[in-house]
């Protein structure tokens, strides 16, 4: 196995601020490589050009945080879902809202469209999977059998079949047309997150938390093969387009696989984190990763990555040769036919071990669309791109030519220009104070934009969106008469509660001041402690998310400290104050459980070892807070969004606990 030189093979392309808020979820375009959307915590949906430093366009209309995208083979729609289990499809070519889907109960997890008919598949943490008819706006079908939350979706090149993938450890493979299973993979020991069909042949890939790719034969149903070297979660897998071998996405890394048999190629090293999705465009491969509000995109050399067993890099650990790859052309199994009609509308149902059932189209009005709006924040760009109508390719001829090396091997960073303006809506959101409950927050930036065809007032007959009252800030406009009173109320409004944060915030400050004052002599333990004595939890969220940015200063003191806290943080109805706590918790996880069950289980010291005996106090003690947290965890683990997945792998790496 071969190890590509990092410097050479890949490259930081880009880092932009993609939302005011933390990024939720991120998709690729396949055809062009070159489409990327952002979803954020702002419910707002971003659309960008790779490697082009400003927003495209502003997709509003959702109430709630944007879990999941998917655009569409020609890129022309996009599909966006959101923590609600709200999904909106946008054409991007008219710049306009398409439709609106509702049904799901929960979260959306996992989308995908069909390759050529006018159908959306969605996966839920309410364990349905459903597929739309985006012309008609109904549900076709519901497809029950997974028992937990569905992380990934993928229609067959065919459009005969659909994949599904879960946490549940399972790979499921309905039939679309006859409206029911046709097999269950089972293998996996940890949740899947992702399903990649062969581009030609009857194969399926799917990428788990378990650490471990497996290859699917679609006609006998069985497994081809397993690699299960792998350190980390497969985050994401693409197949190359002449279907030769299998990218998939790790913490760090880029590894290139073969499945008979199963061997890995290459691995190339690139540092971009938790990768969420891969592309390919003029052989270079297209990765792009989130953390908070940055989004980042790598790009690694497809030309200098070893795709398929050769005599310089085909020999495995023990120094047998590889067997030589099916020669391109031939295949071991069924090739798809692709037909050039729609997808078949479904039959009957039938019943199976997982069912699925008929839905009848929905009747709800139009709201939703006439409130959802597609701002276009850079019309150069936008014309470039997504016109004229039908062309070939989703990017300008001109911008063809594969992205660059930077010079000398530097990574390279640009900071985007211009961020996705949000001054054309009627309101703007209120600054989230740091103790504001996420629950609570408001959806009034995206809900109510200004339309071309009506008044930028909200109509009196209105709908209210949950939490705050619309009338709590702009009540319904008749008359001039009414206007000044609109914003008496509304600066009342905004005042209310000033007065209180600020002595808030005014004590938070004083106290930090004082472990500062402990801090500036270098006593870590002691900067902790006093944080602890004060009695603020914002406090002691401050000083973490300070000491979690350096792993080398924690040590095993320092965790008997912290983790009571944690086990306060994590059960804490702040949103900031439970993802500092998972964060410490993660870190000394990795770091010291290890180190903590290793001394445990030790056989007990002969004669009297004082240093030995006092690390044995403090790991029992660890490792009893531990135990208590580990059930908060366990309980979480189920959540929705962000959080749920922060939990599920805390979950796993506590495994050991149990």
């Amino acid at each position: 196995m071969a190890v590509s030189v990092a410097t050479k093979t890949a490259w930081k392309l880009q880092e932009i601020t993609a939302h005011s808020s933390n990024v939720s979820s991120l998709v690729l375009g396949k055809s062009s490589g070159r489409l990327l959307a952002t979803g954020g915590d702002d419910c707002r949906v971003n659309i960008w050009s790779v490697n082009k430093p400003n927003c495209i366009m502003s997709l509003t209309g959702h109430t709630t945080p944007i879990e999941s995208l998917q655009i569409n083979t020609n890129e022309e729609l996009i599909v966006a879902g959101s923590q609600s289990g709200s999904i909106r499809v946008w054409d991007l070519e008219a710049a306009k809202i398409l439709r609106t889907l509702l049904g799901h109960k929960a979260n959306i997890c996992s989308l995908d469209f069909h390759p050529f008919g006018s159908f959306v598949a969605s996966g839920s943490l309410d364990t349905n999977i459903k597929l739309w008819d985006v012309r008609r706006k109904g549900c076709v079908f519901r497809y029950k059998g997974h028992t937990q939350a569905v992380r990934c979706l993928r229609f067959s090149p065919d459009g005969k079949w659909l994949a599904s993938a879960a946490d549940d450890h399972s790979v499921k493979l309905w039939d679309l047309a006859a409206g029911k299973i046709m097999f269950e993979f089972t293998g996996h020991t940890g949740p899947v997150n992702v399903v990649e069909f062969h581009p030609n042949e009857y194969l399926l890939a799917s990428g788990s938390s378990d650490r471990t790719v497996r290859f699917w034969d679609l006609e006998k149903f069985q497994v081809v093969s397993c690699i299960e070297e792998e350190a980390t979660p497969v985050r994401c897998v693409l197949f190359n387009p002449d279907g030769c071998c299998l990218y998939s996405g790790f913490q760090d890394s880029l590894r290139v696989y073969g499945w008979e048999p199963e061997r890995c190629f290459d691995v190339v090293l690139v540092n971009w984190g938790k990768v969420a999705d891969l592309s390919i465009c003029n052989n270079q491969l297209i990765g792009v990763s989130f953390a908070q509000s940055t989004v980042s995109s790598f790009v690694v050399d497809l030309s200098r990555v070893t795709k398929s067993g050769s005599v310089l890099h085909g020999l495995i650990r023990d120094d047998k040769p590889l067997v030589q790859p099916t020669p391109a052309g031939s295949s071991l199994r069924r090739i798809y036919d692709r037909p050039s009609t729609s997808c078949s509308k479904p039959q009957s149902r039938v019943k199976h071990n997982s069912e699925s059932e008929r839905r009848s189209p929905s009747s709800e009005d139009d709201r939703d669309e006439k409130e959802s709006k597609a701002e276009i924040q850079n019309p150069e760009d936008y014309k470039e791109i997504f016109q004229p109508k039908n062309s070939i390719s989703r990017t300008p001829p001109r911008n063809n030519e594969p992205f660059p090396a930077p010079p000398e091997d530097e990574p390279v960073t640009v900071k985007e220009a211009v961020k996705p303006s949000q001054a054309v809506d009627v309101q703007t959101p209120l600054p989230k104070p740091e103790h504001s409950d996420p629950i609570q927050r408001p959806p009034i930036a995206s809900s109510t934009p200004i339309t071309r065809t009506e008044p930028s007032v909200i109509p009196a007959a209105r709908n209210e969106p949950i939490g705050l009252k619309a009338s709590d800030f702009l009540p319904a406009v008749k008359n001039q008469n009414q206007t000044e009173l609109v914003d008496e109320e509304a600066m009342s409004q905004i005042r209310k509660g000033h007065e209180t944060m600020c002595v808030v915030l005014t004590s938070r400050h004083k106290n930090l001041d004082t472990v500062r004052a402990v801090w500036s002599t270098g006593d870590i333990k002691n900067s902790v402690d006093s944080a602890v004595a004060i009695n603020d939890l914002s406090v002691v969220v401050d000083l973490l998310n300070i000491v979690n940015q350096k792993a080398s200063l924690w040590k095993l003191d320092l965790c008997t400290i912290v983790l009571p806290q944690i086990e306060k943080l994590l059960q804490s109805k702040y949103e900031s104050y439970v993802q500092t706590g998972c964060t410490s918790l993660k870190l000394i996880l990795q770091r010291f459980l290890p180190l903590i069950t290793d001394i445990l289980a030790a056989p007990p010291s002969v004669g009297v070892d004082i240093t030995r005996e006092e690390r044995l106090h403090k790991c029992k003690l660890c490792y009893k807070q531990l135990k208590n947290i580990s059930n908060i965890v366990k309980n979480k683990s189920g959540l929705s969004g962000r959080h749920g997945s922060a939990f599920r792998e805390l979950h796993l790496l506590m495994a050991v606990l149990e």
